[in-house]
């Protein structure tokens, strides 16, 4: 209710405006229907139908959406044909109070402001010409979706369906999807930029990809080899739907020379289980960087139920036996460091049984 309506209300409640049995006779009338008259205006729109993206921005200023790196069928085939081809939906939301009561047709196009954003995140070239090496790079190249989207008549959202074709992708680059909601008579975009701009930097994942425990990995320098060092985790990138790479060593994305340090685990599944085989090591760069596996990696996979939430299933992967030598030949001019990795490597992930599609059920 607004401030006349309160100022109303107050006035027909005073002690000193009605006494005797009468008088709440005649209160009961004039308060009824004017209650009525507050509770008809929630039949009314409240605020605006604006067109938004759900796709809400993390400190990186970017959407992280994890994609299967192939999409596939009921029958495990690839959806597609092939490997390599997948796909997202994006939800496209008519705000509002009230039900959305006409046919939109919701146009999409590239955004301009990636741009903007490494320039805000990374700083300019002009200071440092290698910090472009960090900045996000438009995955534009590699995906598609529709220009047009159909919402009819009482439905508020609708479903942006973008097509992948990972295939020949290099993960090094840090790839940003940058989608705007393009304006047009018929209906208008969210007034804040961050609602009608989608910036989502894509993860495509296969079953051995992610975040990894590396509590039990040590770094060694071959100099110092009594004082070993750890880290918490290393991410695992995809390759394709058998191999991932890490970085060597410590080295992680936030180093503009990280190309120069890929180690490839590409996993050879046990004829007769797939759920334990050999993980075979290997660097496309082991002429610079010293790369020479000592080690005979293995992996294996097992499952569990949660004993608390038995719904929810904890799916590991471990890679033990890893062991291998690089040189960081580049942190520090005309002085190479050598390293020696050791230990083990453990992927968890967290699936909620209750839900079919595999990528919704992974609690990323």
């Amino acid at each position: 209710m607004n401030t006349n309506s309160n100022n109303i209300l107050r006035y027909i409640l005073s002690p000193l405006r009605w006494s005797g049995e009468g008088a709440f006779g005649m209160l009961f009338l004039l308060i009824v229907p004017f209650l009525a008259a507050c509770n008809d205006e929630w039949k009314e729109e409240q605020y605006e139908h604006y067109i938004s993206f759900k796709a809400p921005l993390n400190d990186n200023g970017v959407t992280a959406v994890y994609v299967p790196f192939t999409r596939h069928d009921d029958n495990g085939q690839p959806l597609y044909g092939r490997t390599g081809l997948s796909h997202y939906e994006l939800p496209v939301i008519v705000s509002g109070t009230t039900n959305n009561d006409r046919d939109l047709v919701i146009k999409f196009g590239h955004s301009d402001t990636l741009s903007i954003l490494n320039f805000e995140r990374f700083g300019s070239p002009s200071y440092r010409s290698d910090i472009v090496d960090l900045y996000y790079k438009d995955m534009s190249d590699y995906a598609s979706y529709p220009a047009t989207l159909n919402i009819p008549a009482g439905q508020n959202i609708g479903l942006l369906k973008v097509q992948f074709d990972f295939n020949g992708i290099d993960l090094k680059d840090k790839w940003v999807l940058p989608i705007e909601i393009l304006k047009d008579e018929s209906y208008q975009p969210h007034p804040r930029k961050n609602y009608a701009k989608a910036m989502l930097r894509v993860y495509p994942y296969n079953d051995y990809s992610g975040n990894y425990s590396a509590t039990t990995l040590t770094i060694t320098n071959a100099d110092d080899p009594t004082n070993a060092t750890g880290m918490e985790t290393a991410r695992g990138y995809v390759v394709d739907e058998n191999t991932i790479f890490f970085y060597a060593g410590n080295i992680d994305e936030t180093r503009v020379d990280r190309q120069n340090y890929k180690v490839y685990f590409r996993f050879v599944p046990d004829e007769s289980n797939p759920n334990i085989g050999s993980v075979e090591l290997s660097s496309d760069n082991a002429e610079k960087n010293g790369f020479v596996n000592t080690g005979k990696a293995s992996y294996r996979i097992y499952e569990q139920a949660d004993e608390v939430q038995p719904w929810l299933l904890h799916r590991y992967v471990i890679i033990s036996g890893i062991e291998y030598n690089y040189t960081d030949y580049t942190s520090v001019d005309n002085y190479p460091m050598d390293y020696v990795v050791k230990g083990i490597l453990t992927l968890e992930r967290q699936l909620n049984t209750q839900i079919p599609n595999e990528d919704q059920a992974i609690q990323w």
